[in-house]
């Protein structure tokens, strides 16, 4: 049903583009969106090739998966062991690194699991749980919610009952359910910055070598599925590789702050 709908969006926007012939699709990620990065991208981008980006934001899983079934063309994610599960089974093709940032916790000022105080970040997560504090998860199969089932797992704790919720939802609205109820999250630092004027949370925990978070920009195999737009992906991919397009990333900024950096990660 979910693609359905994703493929009735593709077919109401080209129905009403004017050169539908240089449409770009584009899956990607909830946190690129939220932030306001990918708007300043794709009109720079536009401006320049005449080629229209249409964008879907959703968890990673979800974006990897339109890309091998063909239903965009190109895909920008922040999963790297899942990204090159796809990328081996031939699914996409050209993998390129783009940016980084980070992820942190955030939570209530009170911070009644205090890991404010934690020096790791299994320290962290055990602490949430030990305290049964509430914490709201992604629940979305995303990058953000990979990273947090992996911290679980090296915390050596299974999240559940009633203490852990679920949203299934994208960053920012985790955020704002997470704010309302006053417990935790994990959430890339963009959309964190982005949201802090919006919310009562407060960034907790960050730092640790594990909350490194890389992106990825990568060409659906036009040997799978020849419709797509090869071409213009790879000229799109150019750009955000290329100097401009690194260039628009280094200089964003929200609240006064840089949300994204071009540089490689030391965990990269």
């Amino acid at each position: 049903m979910k693609r359905f709908f994703i493929l009735l969006f593709f077919s109401l926007l080209l129905s009403t583009t004017a050169h539908a012939e240089k449409l770009l699709k584009l899956s990607t990620t909830t946190s690129t969106d939220n932030t306001g990065l990918l708007a300043v991208l794709n009109k720079a981008f536009t401006e320049s090739t005449d080629i229209n980006v249409a964008v879907i934001a959703v968890g990673t899983g979800q974006a990897l998966k339109l890309g091998a079934n063909g239903d965009v063309d190109v895909a920008l994610v922040h999963a790297p062991k899942a990204e090159l599960e796809y990328v081996n089974d031939g699914y996409f093709i050209d993998r390129r690194y783009v940016m980084y940032n980070d992820f942190v916790l955030v939570g209530p000022v009170n911070d009644p699991a205090e890991i404010a105080s934690a020096e790791t970040i299994t320290e962290a997560m055990q602490k949430i749980a030990q305290s049964g504090s509430r914490f709201v998860s992604r629940g979305d199969d995303s990058g953000t919610h990979k990273k947090e089932l992996q911290l679980w797992k090296t915390a050596d704790i299974n999240p559940s009952g009633k203490w852990y919720v679920q949203a299934g939802q994208g960053m920012g609205a985790v955020l704002k359910i997470a704010d309302e109820m006053s417990g935790y999250a994990l959430t890339d630092r963009g959309t964190q910055i982005a949201y802090q004027e919006k919310m009562q949370l407060k960034l907790l925990f960050e730092g640790d070598a594990q909350l490194s978070n890389p992106y990825h920009i990568m060409a659906v195999n036009p040997e799978k599925h020849p419709h797509v737009q090869f071409t213009m992906a790879k000229r799109y991919m150019d750009f955000m590789t290329g100097a401009e397009g690194q260039r628009i990333i280094d200089n964003f900024k929200v609240n006064d702050q840089t949300l994204f950096f071009t540089t490689t990660p030391a965990a990269e």
